[in-house]
């Protein structure tokens, strides 16, 4: 993580809040650190630090703090109770993503992968596909790629590779995800499963499939591999998968791109959820929390598609274009105080 990063993630924020209609996003944090090389024990207390440091900006009508990149609902509990002890009163607003016993919401975990299931079936649907013949590739096996694999077989869709940074599996007529899954959770590897065809992490880009699902990390799909992607959707499930020359070669072969910004909204929205259960003390079930992501990830698409359509353009041009069109109308609204 560098500072230019964190710059183009607080835009980022700012744009996916708006397409969904969360009011949140304008900023971004990060520590400059491999968590990998650091002890539990160490990694709170550099947290707590991290928070105290930032205690004067932070605030749960001012900015709050979400989980990211090599963050979970554990890092989230410790912020909460570091401004907490500043505060000197519980304030479990103040951060989204924590654990449901000090304040989290039901369902949160899965919002972003469910979010994803959403855009997927609308984008299926668009283009006349039918779940049960709709052969999916799955790049990543963590909280996004792991969980939506899941829903997707769920769902009625065949899931026919599932890939982490080591090793992959892949059967033409379809994966026993929960097996796969199950596999994978013991082992933190698909390597030695048996029941599967194995191949690489890179080469499941490659893969003959109707619907490919980045959910890795930045970059996956470059100038060098966009001509050998075969899908016929491929969705954005982690940001910055696809670069600029890529996207180009995509649109150009009638690939049909499901950008981040609208791909894993489902995350912002679940937070906003959280928070505002937070703010008024009051839960709500998990059917509840899903209905509201499903409702809220249906609109964007849609919206976004209408933008697409009229403006001739594709997708993430058109969730650019919607989202800076939202946040431009509000601040004529708001106008300048000077």
């Amino acid at each position: 993580v560098d500072k230019e990063e964190v710059e183009a993630l607080a835009a980022l924020m700012t744009y996916k809040c708006a397409i969904v209609d969360v009011p949140f996003g304008g900023a971004k944090g990060g520590v400059k650190i491999n968590p990998k090389e650091y002890t539990e024990d160490q990694l709170e207390r550099i947290t707590r630090r991290y928070t105290a440091e930032m205690v004067d900006v932070l605030g749960p009508e001012r900015d709050i703090i979400t989980p990211d990149i090599n963050t979970n609902e554990q890092v989230m509990a410790w912020v909460m109770d570091t401004y907490s002890m500043h505060a000197r009163h519980t304030q479990s607003a103040i951060v989204t993503g924590k654990p449901i016993e000090v304040g989290g919401s039901e369902g949160a975990v899965d919002a972003t992968a469910y979010g994803i299931l959403c855009v997927i079936e609308q984008a299926t649907k668009k283009l006349g596909m039918e779940p049960s013949s709709t052969r999916v590739a799955i790049q990543g096996a963590g909280r996004r790629g792991g969980r939506a694999a899941a829903m997707l077989y769920a769902a009625g869709y065949q899931i026919i590779a599932i890939a982490d940074i080591d090793d992959g599996v892949y059967k033409a007529g379809g994966l026993d995800v929960p097996s796969v899954l199950n596999y994978f959770g013991k082992s933190k590897t698909f390597k030695g499963y048996t029941e599967a065809e194995h191949l690489s992490y890179g080469t499941l880009i490659e893969s003959d499939c109707d619907v490919l699902i980045l959910a890795a990390t930045h970059e996956q799909v470059t100038s060098h591999n966009a001509d050998n992607v075969k899908c016929k959707i491929l969705c954005e499930a982690s940001d910055g998968t696809t670069t600029p020359q890529a996207d180009e070669k995509l649109f150009g072969h009638g690939i049909y791109v499901i950008p981040d910004i609208l791909a894993t909204a489902g995350g912002a929205v679940a937070r906003h959820i959280e928070w505002v259960q937070n703010r008024q003390g009051f839960y709500w079930k998990r059917e509840q929390v899903m209905d509201i992501i499903q409702d809220k990830m249906v609109r964007s698409f849609n919206n976004v598609v209408s933008y697409s359509e009229s403006h001739s353009v594709d997708l993430r041009t058109a969730s650019y274009m919607r989202s800076i069109d939202r946040v431009a109308h509000d601040l004529k609204l708001r106008g300048i105080y000077a």
